[in-house]
């Protein structure tokens, strides 16, 4: 690791927006992070509504000094239109969480200019989060809920060696980031309605809960009532509050719980790799201040 960088001309920013934003732990991680590595960003949650993005992100143009942005409900698929270029997994899912800033040059020393960069780390995100509490090959694969998260969750579980994935939903007709995350990657995929989950959820060997807090609740009190619940893994996106109903009912049963913070955690960190610019130096001791932020165990790297 370098040490601190030199004086700066300007403030750098940073910002995660969403609606609401009041619960998030993206700048406790990002803060530590840029700590860690001795560069001053100023990272900050705005609360914002889709119908707001396109004039916060006209104000941002306008704005010099910003290095990301962390995209989170309601306005990952809303912010494709917003950048200039769409980079990687989320071209292919149709839904950005990161926009990262980059500076490029023009020909001929006539200057620089800031093109916005789409990304999406919630892939990795889940991937790292699942990898680590152990998921059988091929495995048996469930997401509950159908928005962005899940568009991301069905390409993991694409890497993560899953055939098919039964996406179960409050409204079918509502599945569109799924349906398409799915076609994207190549994955079969079964959409069928939330009433239908108890049955399949209990029996698969990975879970992976997209809905909003305590939306899984009814769910859970199905799944308490089912003797031959699995040793499954579940990952409940949702970490406030915590744990939830459905983790608590599923670690009862004998299944491995992954909590939404250590898949905030793993996507935060490729997050942080392209805001500050020191991919090589977001080494293990950086993750290690970014858990104890927010009270994670310490992870073996």
């Amino acid at each position: 690791m370098s040490g601190k960088r030199g004086p700066l001309l300007m403030t750098l920013r940073a910002a995660v927006l969403g609606h609401p934003i009041s619960h998030s732990k993206s700048p406790a991680l990002h803060l530590a992070a840029y700590g860690k590595l001795g560069i001053d960003i100023r990272y900050t949650a705005v609360d914002l509504t889709a119908q707001a993005l396109p004039d916060f992100m006209r104000e941002v143009r306008a704005q010099d000094g910003w290095r990301g942005l962390s995209v989170t409900m309601p306005l990952k698929t809303a912010m494709m239109s917003e950048v200039d270029e769409v980079r990687g997994i989320a071209r292919v899912l149709g839904v950005v969480n990161t926009v990262a800033f980059e500076t490029v040059a023009f020909e001929n020393d006539a200057g620089t200019t800031v093109r916005r960069i789409g990304y999406n780390t919630d892939v990795a995100g889940i991937v790292n989060a699942v990898r680590y509490a152990g998921v059988a090959p091929a495995p048996a694969a469930v997401i509950l809920g159908g928005g962005g998260t899940s568009a991301a969750a069905v390409a993991a579980l694409k890497d993560l060696g899953a055939k098919s994935v039964q996406v179960f939903v409050r409204d079918t007709g509502r599945a569109t980031e799924a349906r398409a995350a799915a076609a994207g990657v190549g994955l079969e995929v079964d959409v069928r309605p939330l009433a239908e989950a108890a049955s399949p959820t209990a029996s698969a060997d990975v879970v992976i809960s997209t809905l909003p807090p305590r939306a899984a609740d009814s769910l859970a009190d199905e799944l308490a009532g089912i003797p031959t619940l699995g040793c499954g893994v579940l990952l409940d996106v949702a970490y406030d509050p915590w744990p939830s109903r459905i983790a608590s009912v599923w670690q009862a049963g004998g299944g491995s719980v992954v909590p939404g913070l250590e898949m905030l955690l793993y996507q935060a960190v490729e997050q942080v790799r392209l805001f500050s610019r020191l991919d090589e130096e977001v080494n293990a001791a950086v993750i290690d201040v970014m858990c104890d932020a927010v009270g994670l165990p310490r992870r073996a790297f």
